[in-house]
């Protein structure tokens, strides 16, 4: 397993770690079981605190993505997928809330707003 850490990125070094582990699970890089490196020993591979990885490993247990058992490691949890779409969803639910103001304010016609919204969604297929 791979981590790189960037000093000069705007995220705290937890949160690149647990962005960067999240990215693994949702591409499949990390199945469903896999063991994921103890705490200690990702610290020293990445060069970072023991407690900074600590706190990486807390917020994937927290939001589902590992399972943590003393004495066995840390594992990929298999219901990390649902977590992980909700979190999109919400995040997504915000953007729309934004569009849908912007469009009320403006008057844009929520037949408009749905047309650039299936335009947006299905321009990749």
């Amino acid at each position: 397993m791979e981590i790189i850490i960037s000093n000069n990125a705007n995220k705290p070094i937890y949160e690149q770690i647990t962005t960067q582990i999240k990215a693994m699970i949702m591409s499949g890089e990390l199945q469903a079981g896999d063991a994921i490196p103890s705490m200690r020993s990702l610290a020293k591979s990445i060069h970072v605190s023991v407690i900074t990885v600590q706190k990486a490993y807390e917020d994937l247990q927290r939001d589902g993505f590992i399972e943590t058992t003393v004495g066995r490691g840390s594992f990929v949890s298999a219901r990390n997928k649902e977590f992980y779409q909700e979190e999109q969803q919400r995040i997504a639910e915000e953007h729309l809330q934004a569009a849908a103001d912007i469009g009320r304010v403006s008057n844009i016609p929520l037949s408009k707003l749905t047309e650039l919204l299936t335009m947006f969604y299905m321009e990749d297929e």
